[in-house]
């Protein structure tokens, strides 16, 4: 999945590329929400959300999308699983944990399962963005 490249812009997103598609994979349609609200930016484009590990899984492979925005605890079930799944059968989607379970236990299991980073969903909000676009490019080739 390669994107048109061309003249990186202020937020680090070229200006002639393709929108960066992203699938939200948790299990609050507040948090759900709250995330596309923080992802609002041209340069990013929302295809597809769901909060159990099976919808996320069926989600993400239907949708292909650049990055997923996952949560360790889904409805039913782990991110891990999802994780896990996708890396699996499509290596080429990088994923960002965003969780408030973010003790060292979580973020090591989750960055050794092939997550590009993993954010404190209570303290690092403001740093989504920047993570979601840094993921995309360690995964675009």
């Amino acid at each position: 999945m390669s994107r048109a490249t061309g003249c990186a812009d202020s937020s680090g997103m070229s200006s002639d590329a393709a929108p960066l598609k992203v699938f939200l994979a948790d299990d609050s349609a507040a948090i759900r929400e709250r995330v596309a609200i923080l992802l609002a930016t041209p340069g990013l484009r929302i295809v597809g959300e769901a909060q159990t590990p099976q919808g996320c899984i069926a989600g993400i492979l239907a949708t292909h999308p650049d990055v997923v925005v996952l949560d360790v605890q889904l409805d039913g079930g782990q991110g891990l699983q999802v994780l896990q799944a996708v890396r699996g059968t499509a290596p080429e989607v990088a994923f960002v944990v965003f969780s408030n379970h973010s003790s060292p236990a979580y973020r090591k299991r989750y960055i050794g399962a092939g997550a590009a980073s993993f954010l404190d969903k209570s303290v690092e909000s403001d740093q989504l963005a920047a993570a979601v676009n840094a993921a995309s490019h360690s995964f675009s080739q």
